[in-house]
Order: C-alpha cells, then structure tokens, then sequence
C-alpha cells in the first residue's frame, strides 16, 4: 500500500522556521515527483514546490527565496524547509508523489504562523 505521511507542522510566530517531513513508503521513491501544496480554509489547494527524481526544483513565486524542497533516496523522504514565514503561509500543506500515471497524497500537516 502506497502511504506519504506528512510531519513537522505546528504553531510559529512570523519570521520563524518549519521543516517539514514526508515519509513514503510503497512506491520506488527514486523515480518519483515528489510535490508539496497547501491549502488554507476555505480556499483552493495550490501548488508550493516540486523535486523530480533527478533533483531539478521548482517554486510558486510566493515562496521562492523561503522555502526549499529537498529529498533523500536512501530515507525515501522529501523535505521542506520553511524559512521566514508570514501569516499567509498559515494551511495545511500536503505532500504528493507522483509515479507514472498515478499520483498520491498524504493526509497533510497542519502550520499556523501567528502575527
């Protein structure tokens, strides 16, 4: 069975620091699309960050500078590092792995930065 577990979130003032963890087990991690996306209340999910297998990174234009996704192929885990985090970066962020035609999700980790 395919299972993303997402770790790390909680409760940071703004100008603080989160690392995220997701830990997959099921797929072959090394030739994955590992993404992270959040989603606040009441808004529509939207994408964060992604890392192909071989490493090449991308960010939404409201993150980069801040945020750095990562991965580890001998842990089957990918990360991202939240730096300087503003009150808007408040949701619950989940992770996705995408393999070929499928594409999976993790049940999310909630961070809230507070003001």
């Amino acid at each position: 069975q395919v299972q993303l577990v997402e770790s790390g979130g909680g409760l940071v003032q703004a100008g603080g620091s989160l690392r995220l963890s997701c830990a997959t087990s099921g797929i072959i991690f090394r030739i994955s699309t590992m993404g992270w996306y959040r989603q606040a209340p009441g808004k529509q999910r939207e994408w964060v960050a992604d890392i192909t297998s071989g490493g090449s990174t991308n960010y939404a234009d409201s993150v980069k500078g801040r945020f750095t996704i990562s991965r580890d192929n001998v842990k089957n885990t990918v990360y991202l590092q939240m730096n300087t985090l503003k009150p808007e970066d408040t949701a619950v962020y989940y992770c996705k792995a995408t393999v070929a035609i499928y594409q999976y999700w993790g049940q999310g980790t909630q961070v809230t930065v507070s003001s």
